[in-house]
């Protein structure tokens, strides 16, 4: 005898089977070369024919699904890895390194980015009546949970609308919404109170990481910053590195290095002009820094990333 139970689950299985098979369809017909493309206003399309090491960058908060392949990211001390059954979750804009783990020419990795505007999510939560607690605000800001139905029935929705562009101005922001209402509904709901809004701010350490990303160039004092937001300076440490895995300081270094490589990629900036553009005033010191994080001298790296951008003739690497 086949339970009710039973039924659903196959059901479920089923309609997610459907729903995967369609956004590799459409997500491969959209973008046929390897890179990034934004075809909607918030939402991008990765496509990769072969595995990619090392992808530095900085993720706003967003809803991450691969559609084809499998990804890890590597935060602070942390690893996350995802691929088709599950997604991932970001609350605040924070540094990482990604790493397309399985991509093939056959079978070429496919994934989908929705980003999360923090007045949506805000709106959202207040309509919802969804209670937010102080202690929630501290919680790590990313994590990785298993796609359900219902999340990807919209994420699929949501891809349907790049073949009607005047429908999709009007059905976009009512499917982001949708998403928001389903992730406060899954078990990654408080970690969605980074992104609200109070005073035309960001909440607690969502708020410092914005003051340290806005401010990298500068010197900034880690005590002024619990002072304003009211904590020691030990227990704003402890709280940092629970949301975003690193403490100020490192993060403060990522963001700063991460900028320097790609003003040398991007804009033709040579080593020592970078290093002062984004604050450092020893040379020396930022090359040994540099080297620390990204595996060689500053000069060296961008000739490697630049042939490996050539050889993997990816346009936009994501």
């Amino acid at each position: 005898m086949t339970t009710l139970s039973s039924n659903h689950t196959e059901r479920d299985a089923l309609r997610l089977k459907l729903y995967h098979e369609e956004l590799v369809d459409r997500i491969g017909q959209t973008i046929t070369d390897n890179g990034e493309i934004e075809p909607l206003e918030g939402v991008y399309l990765t496509r990769l024919s072969t595995p990619l090491d090392k992808i530095y960058s900085v993720l706003t908060p967003s809803l991450c699904i691969v559609a084809q392949g499998s990804k890890a990211i590597l935060l602070g001390d942390r690893r996350y890895q995802y691929d088709p059954f599950y997604y991932f979750l970001s609350t605040i804009e924070l540094p990482l390194i990604s790493h397309v783990v399985d991509a093939t020419h056959e079978k070429p990795y496919l994934s989908l980015r929705v980003e999360l505007n923090p007045n949506l999510v805000s709106s959202v939560i207040t309509e919802a009546g969804y209670e937010i607690h102080k202690k929630r605000l501290h919680e790590e800001a990313t994590q990785v949970s298993p796609l359900t139905v219902e999340l990807l029935d919209a994420l699929v929705r949501l891809v349907r609308l790049l073949e009607t562009p005047d429908e999709a101005q009007l059905l976009l922001p009512l499917i982001k919404r949708e998403l928001v209402i389903y992730l406060l509904s899954s078990r990654l709901a408080s970690k969605l109170c980074h992104l609200t809004m109070s005073e035309g701010t960001l909440s607690s350490i969502a708020w410092a990481v914005e003051q340290l990303k806005q401010n990298y160039d500068q010197s900034l004092y880690m005590d002024d910053l619990a002072q304003q937001l009211g904590m020691s300076v030990s227990s704003f440490y402890q709280h940092f590195k629970a949301v975003t895995a690193m403490t100020p300081l490192q993060f403060q270094k990522r963001i700063r290095l991460q900028e320097a490589r790609r003003l040398m990629l991007s804009e033709g900036f040579d080593a020592t002009s970078a290093a002062y553009e984004v604050g450092y005033r020893d040379a020396a010191y930022f090359s040994r820094e540099y080297k620390s994080l990204f595996g060689a001298p500053p000069k060296r790296d961008i000739q490697q990333l630049r042939q490996k951008i050539i050889d993997l003739d990816v346009k936009t690497l994501p």
